[in-house]
């Protein structure tokens, strides 16, 4: 879907609803399924079964990009892998005729980190990641008909359920835990689930290609294959919570305190930490020191904290490292500059004649007088070498050579020269031809 550069395309293709009434109405308050006449079109551009049988057989995968799993079970990885053979003698390599006989037999094959893997799925996953604001990762569910992969369960993140191929019967129900931490998975309530489970589901529909299902954190689910293969992708979001702001503000108050002479202090020699009674007074002082260290910590470096954690989390677009390398080492004035898409960036203020570039999981250092040029290639997405502001050509070029080997920014178009090819672009002749 083509739009706006706001309109979030990606969520919209799941939702069939404007983002904001999404946000309002759905997002991590209740599931919504949504069919394929509403979303527009099926999911097989982004995989197919065809696919999947590319990826299981010619692609080299390794555990733990595969899992399998039988009636609620998972099989041990050891019966579908092998070493690759002469020369790829890794052990834990898919063997494609033991997948084959796994799924004749009934077993969900899984793939995962599809978002790492497979190109039109890189694509849409990291576009969902930045129309939400929270990171995402892709697995594929490919079950044999009339089967069923997992028992019913919850995710401790948010999932949006395509179906890419075939029927799939859903059932959802009401969490037993709203809102779990990855601290908190379903096993830990066990019970409590198989219980839930019996009752009325919320939704009990079947899927079938081009339909969509959201389903916040919590909500249990489970799902049986109908008629031929089934296959769905589950695109898990990993929601930026206030517990992911109560860690940072927690580490910061950790590295803060760790300064604090009085808790660094031994306990009395001959302290016996049997009787509670013998630490209480300790215990009081420390907890009254923390509560002190807890009042002093900026909101705006718990933020940056939160910041950092996420933006980890988040892969911004691959680049191709020979052609970017290539490029660097020809820049000229007229060389285009593109901030790498899909790169999350801020700039801080100058620090003792440096500055400090902060983009995605790394921090480039730079000197500060080129901080007018990096905010002007932030702010413009795009740049000529000649017009990076506040430079000489020199600095530049220097610049510029320094952000494309960072992968900061990426020269569009960029190619490998075909070492074969003579000053006149034809191919050079082997010896002897």
């Amino acid at each position: 879907m083509q739009g706006r550069p706001d309109s979030r395309p990606a969520l919209r293709r799941c939702t069939a609803l404007d983002p904001d009434e999404f946000a309002e109405r759905y997002w991590s308050r209740r599931p919504l399924l949504t069919r394929a006449e509403e979303t527009g079109a099926s999911f097989a551009d982004l995989l197919d079964l065809a696919a999947v049988d590319e990826l299981l057989s010619r692609r080299g995968l390794r555990t733990p990009f595969l899992r399998i799993a039988k009636d609620g079970a998972v099989v041990d990885p050891k019966r579908f892998t092998t070493s690759g053979g002469a020369g790829a003698e890794i052990a834990d390599q898919v063997s494609s005729d033991a997948v084959l006989r796994l799924f004749a037999d009934g077993s969900t094959v899984v793939l995962q980190g599809l978002h790492r893997l497979w190109p039109p799925l890189i694509e849409f996953a990291d576009q969902l990641a930045t129309d939400l604001g929270h990171p995402t990762q892709v697995n594929a569910y490919v079950t044999p008909p009339s089967s069923r992969g997992f028992s019913p369960h919850y995710d401790v993140h948010d999932v949006f359920v395509l179906q890419v191929a075939g029927e799939k019967h859903w059932r959802i129900h009401e969490p037993v835990l709203p809102d779990p931490l990855r601290t908190q998975p379903w096993t830990d309530r066990a019970a409590a689930v198989a219980a839930a489970a019996e009752r009325e589901p919320v939704i009990d529909a079947v899927l079938r290609p081009g339909d969509a299902l959201y389903l916040p954190r919590g909500h249990l689910h489970s799902a049986v294959a109908l008629g031929g293969i089934s296959a769905h992708l589950t695109v898990g979001v990993h929601p930026v919570t206030r517990w992911a702001a109560a860690e940072s503000a927690l580490d910061l108050v950790r590295e803060l305190a760790a300064e604090d002479p009085s808790l660094r202090r031994s306990l009395p020699l001959g302290l016996d930490l049997a009787d509670p009674a013998a630490v209480a007074g300790d215990v009081a002082a420390v907890v009254a020191a923390l509560r002190g260290w807890l009042d002093r910590v900026d909101p705006a470096d718990v933020a940056d904290r939160l910041r950092a954690r996420t933006w980890a989390q988040v892969r911004p677009q691959p680049v191709a490292p020979l052609a970017q390398a290539t490029a660097a080492a020809a820049l000229t004035a007229d060389t285009v500059l593109r901030l790498r898409p899909r790169l999350r960036c801020r700039l801080r203020e100058p620090v003792d004649g440096r500055v400090t570039l902060v983009a995605g999981r790394r921090s480039l250092e730079l000197p500060a007088e080129a901080r007018p040029a990096v905010a002007g290639l932030l702010a413009a997405g795009e740049l000529k070498v000649v017009d990076l502001p506040g430079l000489d050509a020199a600095d530049q070029l220097t610049l510029a050579r320094r952000l494309v080997t960072e992968s900061i920014a990426v020269v569009p178009d960029a190619v490998v020269p075909d070492p074969t090819a003579g000053h006149d672009g034809t191919r050079d002749r082997a010896p002897g031809s």
